[in-house]
């Protein structure tokens, strides 16, 4: 018999020995609400929040970043695999990991909420995980059937089943769409006005400026090098990979880059973009015009600037510090308002 699990796994205090022995004694001082002195620190526990408002701030924006994960994981479940599932169930377990460390200086009332609101994260990410990868249920296996040859798998994939890995994420970008690709120093320009909304391919292009007008329902971006892109808004998402020394000028409801390096981006997105295997990338807000955009804007409902352009999940920096793979990029060193002409189409 079988019984395969393909889900992640969800966070266990239990599993690392110190934070469970702090996890017990935070039970065990809510049972005895006259003990108000705090236990010696190990001498190599992280550093903990002595006050009250501080420690609650970090824990309301490591719950925010956890929550919008599995919103997009939700929204979007084509776009992740259970890598994404395993990382957020890592933030929630080091969320665990934080009251349990700072609990001795918290209200008991606070810790209450505050494990209350775990709970949720944990009850939450097990049920979309269940949602994504069904648990298989008892079967007996039955003989092999004879199959005929030409239908099989080759045995070589079978036996390299991580063959493609490095391109998983690439998988997600299509190739098969209209678009620019194969291009070296031009300037490539396209107006999506009067025609039916429809998704669009930019890549493996070196040295070039992409100036895309109009509402579009996806951007699908791999291969860039050394190249500007400036979009009108987009309805659905843009998914970014292989990019580097570039510049992006983007409005799109969701935003996904996969190993990015020395690229800065300008943007208005309605959720918090994601960020994979990137470095050294920037971000500031959105800074482009041309006749028409603000009521493309308008119609997309991307012209409200929500400040998301600053709020990155990086999704293989699960500490509780800043990730030094994004920053945000001074004013000073910002571009100004990029503005594109009719001539520009």
């Amino acid at each position: 018999m079988e019984d395969d699990r393909d889900g992640p796994s969800i966070p266990n205090s239990t599993r690392d020995p110190t934070t469970h022995r702090r996890h017990q004694a935070m039970l065990e001082r809510l049972s005895k609400p006259n003990q108000s002195q705090p236990p010696n620190r190990d001498s190599n526990s992280s550093p903990s929040f002595e006050s009250t408002d501080s420690f609650l701030s970090r824990f309301a924006d490591l719950k925010l970043s956890i929550t919008s994960r599995l919103s997009l994981i939700q929204q979007s479940p084509e776009s992740f695999s259970k890598s994404d599932l395993d990382n957020a169930s890592a933030a929630i377990s080091d969320l665990d990991k934080l009251l349990a460390e700072n609990s001795y200086y918290l209200p008991p009332y606070e810790v209450r909420a505050s494990l209350k609101t775990i709970s949720g994260l944990k009850e939450s990410l097990e049920n979309l995980s269940s949602q994504l990868f069904p648990r298989k249920k008892f079967a007996f296996k039955n003989k092999p059937i004879k199959r005929n040859p030409a239908n099989c798998v080759p045995k070589s994939e079978i036996e390299n089943p991580n063959l493609n890995s490095s391109d998983k994420f690439g998988d997600l970008i299509r190739r098969d769409l209209p678009g620019f690709s194969k291009r070296d120093g031009e300037v490539l320009m396209k107006d999506f006005k009067g025609e039916d909304i429809r998704d669009f391919t930019v890549s493996d292009l070196r040295s070039c400026d992409v100036k895309l007008k109009g509402r579009s329902s996806a951007i699908f971006v791999h291969r860039l090098r050394n190249c500007k892109v400036y979009a009108g808004p987009v309805l659905g998402s843009v998914l970014i990979e292989d990019v580097e020394d570039c510049i992006f000028v983007l409005a799109s409801h969701q935003i996904r880059v996969h190993n990015a390096k020395k690229c800065d981006f300008y943007l208005r997105v309605r959720s918090r973009p994601v960020i994979e295997d990137c470095s050294e990338v920037r971000f500031a807000p959105y800074c482009l015009h041309y006749d028409g955009i603000e009521e493309e804007l308008n119609e997309s409902m991307l012209d409200e600037e929500t400040g998301n352009w600053a709020k990155i999940d990086d999704f293989k920096w699960l500490r509780a510090v800043q990730s030094p793979n994004w920053s945000v990029i001074p004013e000073n060193d910002r571009m100004r308002t990029i503005y594109l002409s009719n001539s520009d189409s």
